[in-house]
């Protein structure tokens, strides 16, 4: 719904419904070319100036101008997708501020984070997974998709159970009236190459149609195979003036190896010896016995003078404290499998349009997600530890095998398998009133949802001598830097079943909002939003643990309020502040506990301040925002020290609170966005972050969060040649920063451990005929070596230079 007091018109609200209701037009020569003036239908509409997006609706479900809505959002068009061509969520990190990747995850799906924290992601305003843990989270493809827009913050009710950093939105294509198709391929380094169609037209004028198919294959850097196919498919009816209907389903099915090792660190701990990085020898290490408290002596792995001598001249100064290059090669043993992962997403949209001031937009959404994988979670390569005042105790030691030392070995490896499979049933309805008095104008928003997710999992773990209880052990990897590896199927090794269980998770919830626009220059959005969250979750049965526990519950309910201001000083100056509270959801895939199942205990939440303002210029031709932040997450548990229930330990206690809920993740920092196009010469985005992540874990603040950088910055612009140079000629330059980022663990021996910052540049040039369009893109220019992502004691090596072709013709 249009609704801003910055527009010209005598009954913008109305007019705005009737756009909202008739759809996206499509004028240009082609229906995909890019149009300054064309409508994009959404959770709401869009208008553009040059190539800039002006409004936005998920803020609010009710759309706004950006220079009145009062809240952090960053919305990301196709066209700069295209320009970069990003084709998966991962490639378009770069042009969002906050929006990063997730420290020490395993590298399965999209585990990002906004400023530090988690993040939902929806499709259309409907749900497309969460960052629920290591499973239902694919990766997400940009093959349908027309825009990627962020909200900041919670979203206080208005897209179901909240992630505390906020929403990451991608709005999908929809059927056009006018008549158009697109082929497209491309090619790249690897044996990368896809292929796609889309269709789109009118049936009568009535009905119109949408369809997407899109097949991709790489061999990938460092042999990280992917394969993906995607069908779309939609189908739009206006019924009459007053009722559209809007019919979608999506089906992927997709193949992505997954790497949670990357470079691991190898594991030399600096306290532990005399020595200092880059000045070691054998006399640095000592190895002598320990005497236990019984006087007797208490040994770890014994190293003679010459394996010390041997172990001491394979230590790097940066071994301890940075990733061991491992080059283009990888730890990816033929055991672990792909991540097969097959979604299918059936929706339906109602949008009834019952006056000039009021809509019923109600949304049904059926959306079934299965994985399977095996993967590697531990492959750890001990050099030289003094762990609870044992050198090198067994197993946390270097290799010896027959009296010869392997400093190289990965020990303590496990294997896991997973099949995971999650079901949801979402439904939501917003009511949108607009009013009037006087000078003053408003609009009510009543939503109400309901969300049912059934998940279900099991996972098997195989292990290497140090752990496996049989006979049948997998093999040790002697040698990172040239692996010797196990053959077969992981179930060839005697896997135990680790976890087997049923999940279930109903939430529901109603939200009131108010946008008031009291003047032309001052704007107030308000909302109050209750809602509930019951989970269950059933054990049942695991080699651990054989018999199937009772049904554990928790709830967590409670009331979340939003409010914001917007006043825009000038028609090119706006400044606003906004205060949000809500709900997240408490440890969907964690284990719970008896303790869990009492109705009070303390529940997740998040909040948020920010204060920002928003600035246009050149005639609208240029938009940006600065933000200042200050969010988090609240209420997390952690194990109470003092708790032991182990009858026969002396410290035997449980007559005190097992958990305690006091802690936090916090994140505050400033955001920058901006965003230039100046009519057909010159598009810039540019977007920088400076956070402040830390950690309160047993009440003790971190420096800064696992893999969270400190410091981020992106930008990328694209220069059309004049036409007496070449014309239709446009070439891109790109350049990407992120900071140095935590990999440290103290129990791993590594409490200083960090991936290096990097720079990359990334270049494209592009022809546009009439009907066809060719692009070369080249990522990494100056093939630097880089960390993508933090992984648990690792980093996740970026690709080198390579380069993608690709090709599309309209007809």
């Amino acid at each position: 719904m249009q609704f801003s007091r910055s527009k010209n018109s005598p009954n913008m609200l109305a007019n705005a419904v009737k756009i909202a209701l008739l759809g996206a037009a499509v004028s240009s020569p082609a229906a995909f070319a890019q149009n300054p003036d064309e409508n994009i239908e959404r959770i709401s509409i869009y208008n553009k100036h040059n190539k800039l997006i002006l409004e936005s609706g998920t803020a609010t479900k009710s759309n706004m101008a950006l220079m009145q809505t009062p809240a952090a959002i960053v919305v990301v068009d196709k066209e700069l997708l295209k320009a970069q061509n990003a084709t998966t969520l991962q490639e378009a990190l770069r042009n969002v501020s906050g929006l990063g990747q997730a420290g020490n995850n395993y590298g399965i799906g999209d585990t990002l984070t906004v400023r530090g924290l988690g993040v939902n992601y929806t499709y259309d305003g409907m749900y497309g997974g969460a960052d629920l843990g290591n499973n239902f989270n694919p990766t997400r493809s940009m093959t349908n998709v027309e825009s990627i827009e962020v909200l900041k913050g919670p979203a206080t009710g208005l897209y179901g159970i909240g992630a505390a950093g906020g929403v990451v939105n991608l709005v999908e294509k929809k059927p056009q009236q006018q008549e158009a198709f697109e082929i497209s391929a491309k090619a790249g380094s690897w044996n990368s190459y896809g292929i796609g169609f889309d269709a789109t037209g009118g049936l009568n004028d009535q009905w119109a149609y949408r369809l997407v198919t899109n097949h991709e294959r790489s061999d990938g850097y460092r042999d990280l195979q992917s394969d993906r196919d995607e069908v779309y498919a939609s189908l739009s009816f206006d019924v009459n003036a007053s009722h559209k209907l809007l019919l979608s389903a999506a089906y992927i099915d997709d193949a992505l190896q997954i790497d949670s090792i990357g470079d691991p660190v190898r594991i030399m701990n600096w306290d532990s010896t005399s020595g200092t990085p880059g000045n070691l020898s054998g006399a640095d290490l000592p190895n002598d016995a320990k005497m236990d408290d019984d006087g007797k002596n208490y040994l770890g792995v014994q190293l003679t003078a010459q394996q010390r001598e041997q172990l001491a001249a394979s230590i790097q100064s940066t071994d301890g404290l940075k990733p061991y290059d491992l080059g283009d090669g990888n730890l990816i043993s033929p055991l672990s499998k792909p991540n097969e992962g097959e979604e299918l997403r059936i929706k339906l949209r109602h949008d009834w349009h019952i006056n000039n001031d009021s809509t019923l937009t109600q949304q049904v959404l059926w959306r079934s997600y299965d994985s399977e994988f095996a993967r590697q979670t531990g492959a750890y390569n001990y050099v030289y530890w003094e762990r609870r005042g044992v050198i090198n105790a067994d197993p946390r030691a270097p290799l010896l095998i027959d009296g010869e030392l392997h400093p190289f070995a990965a020990r303590r490896q496990e294997y896991r398998r997973q099949v995971a499979e999650e079901q949801t049933w979402q439904y939501f309805a917003d009511l949108q009133l607009g009013w009037s008095l006087g000078g003053v104008m408003g609009e009510h928003l009543i939503s109400v949802n309901y969300e049912n997710r059934e998940m279900a999992l099991k996972s098997w773990s195989a292990y290497d001598a140090d752990s496996a209880k049989g006979d049948n052990a997998i093999p040790y990897i002697l040698d990172i830097r040239n692996p010797n590896w196990a053959t077969g199927d992981i179930m060839d090794y005697d896997p135990s079943l680790r976890s087997n269980y049923d999940k279930s998770l109903d939430a529901y919830g109603i939200s009131f909002q108010e946008v008031l626009y009291l003047t032309d220059q001052l704007t107030v959005r308000a909302g109050l939003a209750y809602s509930a969250i019951e989970q269950a979750y059933q054990h049942k049965g695991s080699d651990r643990a054989p018999g199937a526990s009772k049904e554990l519950d928790s709830d967590d309910s409670g009331m979340t309020y939003n409010f914001g201001i917007n006043y825009q000083v000038h028609p090119q100056l706006s400044a606003f502040v906004n205060v949000a509270k809500g709900r997240t959801a408490y440890s969907i895939l964690g284990a719970l506990s008896d303790e869990t199942a009492s109705p009070n205990r303390p529940d997740s939440e998040s909040e948020s301040l920010d204060l920002g303002i928003r600035f246009t210029a050149l005639d609208e031709d240029l938009l940006g925002s600065i933000v200042w932040f200050e969010t988090s997450r609240t209420n997390l548990r952690y194990a109470n020290p003092l708790y032991n229930d182990d009858p026969k330990d002396p410290e035997y206690n449980v007559s005190v609170t097992q958990y305690f809920y006091d802690d936090e993740d916090e994140s505050k920092g400033v955001e920058v966005d901006l965003n230039l196009a100046l009519a057909e010469s010159v598009d810039l985005n540019l977007n920088a972050t400076w956070q402040d992540a830390i950690e309160i874990r047993a009440q003790e603040r971190s420096e800064q969060k696992k893999g969270v950088p400190e410091k981020m910055a992106s930008a990328w612009v694209n220069y059309q040649l004049p036409a007496t140079v070449m014309e239709n000629l446009t070439l891109s330059l790109g350049v990407n920063y992120v900071d140095e980022r935590t990999v440290n663990s103290a129990s791993f021996g590594l409490p200083t451990a960090t991936i290096d910052s990097y720079t990359r540049w990334d270049a494209a040039a592009r022809y546009q005929g009439d009907k066809y369009q060719i692009q070369l893109n080249i990522e990494n220019l100056t093939d630097e070596r880089y960390y993508s992502k933090a992984l648990f004691l690792g980093g996740l090596p970026g690709n080198e230079r390579n380069v993608k072709l690709s090709v599309t013709y309209q007809f």
